[in-house]
């Protein structure tokens, strides 16, 4: 249950709606419903990358039907930075990936180096296959490379920096069921 005292007023006051609550759920359905045939017939792990991929992780699993494994590993590009550097590795992938169909579940695809990154280290420990799962692409003319995730939400945001549903500045408002760009972001 939603707590009725959240409202607006916990969202930052800089902050633009770029997505909405709505098209979160309905883009979590609709992956939902490409995932489902996978799950229901490969032996799965469900695999989030912390700390972005915990809100996709569990808005998928409240939306998939089946008897998977659920896990996570740890990497960060960002810590309390807004601009990506070097991979570090708080959790790598763990060995309940071996064998198995490995979901790999991530917030956003910005420039791909973490999840790729990621699925990588899931294959060299042992994973079966590896498809990559994200909840945002962003509009990223930096990208190089032709790695797109397997799968996506749909939902793309453009080459600003955003937060809600995952994604997070200085470690808050991952929380927000939408996803918001501050207002400096977009103008510039």
């Amino acid at each position: 249950m939603v707590n009725p005292e959240c409202s607006s007023q916990t969202i930052p006051s800089e902050a633009t709606e770029l997505v909405s609550e709505a098209e979160i759920r309905r883009g979590f359905d609709a992956l939902a419903a490409k995932l489902q045939p996978v799950v229901s017939a490969e032996d799965c792990v469900l695999l989030g990358i912390l700390n972005g991929g915990l809100y996709p992780l569990m808005q998928l699993m409240q939306r998939l039907c089946g008897d998977y494994r659920v896990d996570y590993c740890h990497a960060s590009r960002y810590g309390e930075s807004t601009t990506g550097g070097a991979l570090r590795w708080l959790r790598e992938p763990p060995d309940a990936v071996q064998g198995r169909t490995v979901l790999l579940i991530d917030d956003i695809y910005d420039e791909g180096r973490t999840l790729m990154a990621a699925a990588a280290a899931c294959c060299a420990r042992g994973a079966a296959k590896v498809l990559t799962v994200v909840e945002v692409i962003k509009e990223n003319p930096r990208r190089t490379g032709n790695d797109y995730p397997d799968y996506s939400t749909g939902i793309t945001v453009p080459d600003v920096y955003v937060i809600g549903c995952g994604m997070d500045m200085d470690g808050r408002w991952r929380h927000l069921p939408a996803i918001y760009a501050l207002r400096q972001e977009i103008t510039r």
